[in-house]
Protein backbone atom coordinates (compact mmCIF):
# COMPACT_ATOMS: atom_id res chain seq x y z
CA UNK A 1 0.00 0.00 0.00
CA UNK A 2 2.97 2.29 1.21
CA UNK A 3 4.26 1.40 -2.35
CA UNK A 4 1.43 2.49 -4.60
CA UNK A 5 0.99 5.93 -2.66
CA UNK A 6 5.00 6.38 -3.20
CA UNK A 7 4.41 5.63 -7.28
CA UNK A 8 1.39 7.68 -7.35
CA UNK A 9 2.78 10.37 -5.53
CA UNK A 10 6.10 10.33 -7.92
CA UNK A 11 3.48 10.07 -10.68
CA UNK A 12 1.60 12.85 -9.51
CA UNK A 13 5.25 15.12 -9.12
CA UNK A 14 6.47 13.99 -13.01
CA UNK A 15 2.88 15.23 -14.58
CA UNK A 16 3.37 18.58 -12.58
CA UNK A 17 6.96 18.73 -13.35
CA UNK A 18 5.73 18.21 -17.29
CA UNK A 19 3.29 20.61 -17.46
CA UNK A 20 5.29 22.97 -15.94
CA UNK A 21 7.50 22.67 -18.26
CA UNK A 22 4.99 22.77 -21.04
CA UNK A 23 3.75 25.90 -19.60
CA UNK A 24 7.22 27.78 -19.95
CA UNK A 25 7.52 26.44 -23.74
CA UNK A 26 4.42 28.24 -24.49
CA UNK A 27 5.11 31.55 -22.48
CA UNK A 28 5.56 34.41 -25.04
CA UNK A 29 7.83 37.54 -23.39
CA UNK A 30 9.28 40.76 -25.11
CA UNK A 31 13.15 42.24 -24.51
CA UNK A 32 12.61 45.46 -22.22
CA UNK A 33 13.11 49.18 -22.89
CA UNK A 34 15.82 50.38 -25.68
CA UNK A 35 18.62 47.63 -25.45
CA UNK A 36 20.29 45.05 -27.21
CA UNK A 37 20.73 41.81 -25.20
CA UNK A 38 24.06 39.05 -26.60
CA UNK A 39 22.13 35.69 -27.33
CA UNK A 40 24.81 32.82 -26.35
CA UNK A 41 25.53 29.25 -26.92
CA UNK A 42 25.10 28.24 -23.58
CA UNK A 43 24.04 29.69 -19.77
CA UNK A 44 26.99 31.39 -19.17
CA UNK A 45 29.28 34.38 -20.14
CA UNK A 46 32.13 31.82 -21.06
CA UNK A 47 29.45 30.74 -24.39
CA UNK A 48 30.15 31.82 -27.12
CA UNK A 49 27.91 35.22 -28.80
CA UNK A 50 25.51 33.51 -31.52
CA UNK A 51 23.55 36.86 -32.20
CA UNK A 52 21.57 39.38 -30.50
CA UNK A 53 17.85 40.61 -29.93
CA UNK A 54 16.87 44.04 -29.09
CA UNK A 55 13.79 46.13 -27.73
CA UNK A 56 10.75 44.47 -28.79
CA UNK A 57 11.71 41.40 -30.44
CA UNK A 58 9.50 38.44 -29.43
CA UNK A 59 10.89 35.76 -28.11
CA UNK A 60 9.40 32.12 -26.64
CA UNK A 61 10.66 30.97 -23.44
CA UNK A 62 12.13 27.34 -23.65
CA UNK A 63 13.52 26.96 -19.79
CA UNK A 64 14.63 29.53 -17.07
CA UNK A 65 17.62 29.17 -13.98
CA UNK A 66 17.93 31.33 -11.64
CA UNK A 67 20.46 33.48 -14.13
CA UNK A 68 19.86 32.74 -17.27
CA UNK A 69 17.22 32.06 -19.71
CA UNK A 70 16.62 30.40 -23.04
CA UNK A 71 14.56 31.73 -25.75
CA UNK A 72 13.85 30.92 -29.38
CA UNK A 73 13.84 33.76 -31.49
CA UNK A 74 12.48 34.56 -35.65
CA UNK A 75 16.37 35.06 -36.33
CA UNK A 76 18.01 32.83 -33.91
CA UNK A 77 16.99 29.18 -33.48
CA UNK A 78 17.94 28.89 -29.57
CA UNK A 79 20.22 30.66 -27.12
CA UNK A 80 20.59 32.40 -23.45
CA UNK A 81 19.97 35.66 -22.37
CA UNK A 82 20.91 36.67 -18.56
CA UNK A 83 17.44 36.34 -16.37
CA UNK A 84 15.49 39.88 -16.29
CA UNK A 85 15.91 41.14 -19.22
CA UNK A 86 12.35 40.02 -20.51
CA UNK A 87 8.89 41.40 -20.01
CA UNK A 88 5.45 39.89 -20.04
CA UNK A 89 3.77 42.94 -21.92
CA UNK A 90 5.31 44.42 -25.49
CA UNK A 91 7.14 47.15 -24.73
CA UNK A 92 5.47 50.97 -25.49
CA UNK A 93 7.64 51.31 -28.88
CA UNK A 94 6.32 47.88 -30.23
CA UNK A 95 2.21 49.22 -29.08
CA UNK A 96 2.97 52.61 -30.04
CA UNK A 97 3.64 51.15 -33.70
CA UNK A 98 1.05 48.30 -33.35
CA UNK A 99 -1.34 51.41 -32.68
CA UNK A 100 0.20 53.49 -35.33
CA UNK A 101 -0.74 50.69 -38.15
CA UNK A 102 -4.47 50.33 -37.14
CA UNK A 103 -4.69 54.15 -36.47
CA UNK A 104 -3.28 54.53 -39.89
CA UNK A 105 -6.00 51.21 -41.27
CA UNK A 106 -8.98 52.98 -39.76
CA UNK A 107 -8.11 56.22 -41.57
CA UNK A 108 -7.91 54.48 -44.49
CA UNK A 109 -11.52 53.12 -43.95
CA UNK A 110 -12.71 56.23 -43.28
CA UNK A 111 -11.53 57.62 -46.20
CA UNK A 112 -13.04 54.60 -48.47
CA UNK A 113 -16.33 55.20 -46.36
CA UNK A 114 -16.42 58.64 -47.04
CA UNK A 115 -15.27 58.39 -50.93
CA UNK A 116 -18.13 55.78 -50.90
CA UNK A 117 -21.43 58.09 -48.99
CA UNK A 118 -20.08 60.85 -51.40
CA UNK A 119 -20.79 58.29 -54.32
CA UNK A 120 -23.79 56.68 -52.84
CA UNK A 121 -25.17 60.54 -52.25
CA UNK A 122 -24.42 61.27 -56.10
CA UNK A 123 -26.51 58.27 -56.79
CA UNK A 124 -29.17 58.82 -54.34
CA UNK A 125 -29.28 62.66 -55.80
CA UNK A 126 -29.92 61.37 -59.80
CA UNK A 127 -31.52 58.42 -58.78
CA UNK A 128 -34.14 60.98 -56.78
CA UNK A 129 -33.96 63.19 -60.27
CA UNK A 130 -35.06 60.47 -62.76
CA UNK A 131 -37.77 59.70 -59.57
CA UNK A 132 -39.42 62.94 -60.13
CA UNK A 133 -39.12 62.81 -63.61
CA UNK A 134 -40.80 59.29 -64.06
CA UNK A 135 -43.48 60.39 -61.40
CA UNK A 136 -44.26 63.89 -63.61
CA UNK A 137 -44.35 61.08 -66.59
CA UNK A 138 -46.68 58.85 -65.16
CA UNK A 139 -48.96 61.80 -63.78
CA UNK A 140 -49.22 63.53 -67.83
CA UNK A 141 -49.70 59.66 -68.98
CA UNK A 142 -52.71 59.56 -66.09
CA UNK A 143 -54.07 62.56 -67.07
CA UNK A 144 -53.57 61.44 -71.27
CA UNK A 145 -55.29 58.17 -70.95
CA UNK A 146 -58.47 59.62 -68.96
CA UNK A 147 -58.88 62.38 -71.62
CA UNK A 148 -58.53 59.71 -74.91
CA UNK A 149 -60.46 57.63 -72.32
CA UNK A 150 -63.58 60.27 -72.12
CA UNK A 151 -62.98 61.40 -75.80
CA UNK A 152 -63.29 57.64 -76.94
CA UNK A 153 -66.76 57.62 -75.40
CA UNK A 154 -68.23 60.41 -77.54
CA UNK A 155 -68.91 58.21 -80.65
CA UNK A 156 -70.98 56.16 -78.51
CA UNK A 157 -73.04 58.93 -76.74
CA UNK A 158 -73.89 60.02 -80.34
CA UNK A 159 -75.09 56.34 -81.31
CA UNK A 160 -76.73 55.81 -78.75
CA UNK A 161 -78.56 59.62 -79.04
CA UNK A 162 -78.92 58.61 -82.98
CA UNK A 163 -80.62 55.32 -82.26
CA UNK A 164 -83.10 57.09 -79.84
CA UNK A 165 -83.90 59.84 -82.04
CA UNK A 166 -84.43 57.19 -85.01
CA UNK A 167 -86.53 55.28 -82.35
CA UNK A 168 -88.90 58.51 -81.73
CA UNK A 169 -89.03 58.92 -85.15
CA UNK A 170 -90.14 55.85 -85.68
CA UNK A 171 -92.20 55.73 -83.32
CA UNK A 172 -94.04 58.77 -83.88
CA UNK A 173 -94.67 57.85 -87.82
CA UNK A 174 -96.30 54.74 -86.79
CA UNK A 175 -98.25 55.90 -83.93
CA UNK A 176 -99.31 58.92 -87.02
CA UNK A 177 -100.42 56.03 -89.05
CA UNK A 178 -101.76 53.50 -86.96
CA UNK A 179 -104.24 56.42 -86.18
CA UNK A 180 -105.34 57.27 -89.66
CA UNK A 181 -106.30 52.90 -90.52
CA UNK A 182 -108.81 52.46 -87.88
CA UNK A 183 -111.77 53.45 -88.32
CA UNK A 184 -113.46 55.92 -85.97
CA UNK A 185 -116.35 54.63 -84.04
CA UNK A 186 -119.18 56.76 -83.54
CA UNK A 187 -121.36 56.48 -80.78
Amino acid sequence: MQRVRIRFLAAFISLGLTFASAAAVAEQAWVKDELRVNVRSGASTRYRVIGAIGTGDKVTILDRTEDWTQVRTDKIEEGWIPAGYLQAEPPARVLLAERDRKIADLERRVEETSASESRIRLEHDELSSRDSEQQAEISRLTRENLELRVGARWPEWLTGAGIVLVGMILGSIVARSSNRRQPRIKL
